[in-house]
């Protein structure tokens, strides 16, 4: 029952009640009832059909003006998220990105001095503010599962989607965790990790193709990214510049994942990371 129809029957109701009972009573109930008791039953009926009917239509009423306050307030506070989201993207982003790149250039004017290992930790801690920054924006994107504001189905995977599409690439995906089955902060760090190996593919392996897959439920689940690229020679850990890859590999400890990184025997590189292995 729509909102308006409810204002009607409210304003309706009442007035076909003491239509009917003056009708009944001058038809049917003159020779039986007195025109002064008439006249008190009058309020007393509508007094019930009030307290019966109408006070049910009242609470319907009421629990519908409820849910269209939340859901303002819902879309109210997602908005401010995203608009949060953009202003981090199109202020902070994208002077830490310059950063980067301002860093990059002074760093090879600076190659072999005594500077160089101090610029390579500023630069290390200028990337780890990035995906800071990158991660916040992902958390504000994301809708919190709560009572107050919607969740939508499937939001992982559309978000993987939408990162494969930007990197231009051939995607194979195949993806059957329920979002469910992760909590917020579960999905809002799978993503960075599964952001940053599509960035590290896109950066360096020279791949035509990436396939992501992830299977498994609440318990026990396991995520791969992997590549056709060219793979790697040296060890990715003795690097100094793979900020990401370290990471990444530190946020899957910290929430408790194993994490593996290696060449496939087929050419490229592959990069998994699992929840309660022992179970899949």
């Amino acid at each position: 029952m729509s909102y308006k129809h409810i204002k009607w029957m409210i304003l309706i109701i009442p007035t076909i009640t003491v239509g009917l009972w003056e009708y009944i009573r001058h038809q049917f109930l003159m020779p039986y009832l007195s025109m002064e008791a008439g006249n008190w039953l009058t309020p007393v009926i509508v007094y019930l059909v009030s307290v019966t009917l109408l006070s049910k239509l009242f609470q319907v009423m009421e629990r519908a003006q409820a849910e269209l306050e939340k859901e303002k307030a819902a879309k109210s506070a997602l908005e401010a998220r995203e608009q949060m989201a953009r202003e981090l993207h199109d202020g902070i982003a994208q002077s830490l990105f310059l950063l980067s790149v301002q860093m990059d250039k002074a760093d090879r004017n600076l190659s072999g001095s005594a500077h160089q290992s101090e610029l390579q930790d500023a630069r290390k801690t200028v990337h780890e503010i990035h995906h800071y920054v990158r991660q916040a924006i992902a958390q504000l994107k994301v809708a919190p599962h709560s009572g107050d504001l919607p969740t939508h189905p499937q939001q992982i995977l559309q978000q993987i989607e939408d990162l494969t599409y930007s990197s231009r690439m051939e995607s194979h995906i195949s993806w059957t965790i329920p979002d469910e089955d992760l909590s917020t902060k579960e999905q809002i760090a799978l993503i960075a990790c599964i952001r940053e190996a599509v960035l590290n593919i896109r950066k360096h392996a020279n791949a035509d193709s990436i396939q992501i897959s992830g299977q498994g439920n609440a318990v026990s689940w396991k995520v791969s990214i992997c590549d056709d690229g060219i793979g790697y020679e040296e060890d990715p850990w003795e690097r100094a510049d793979r900020y990401g890859l370290r990471i990444t590999k530190d946020r899957a400890a910290e929430m408790g994942w194993d994490f593996d990184f290696h060449n496939q025997s087929n050419g490229g590189t592959c990069m998994t990371i699992e929840k309660g292995g022992h179970h899949l």
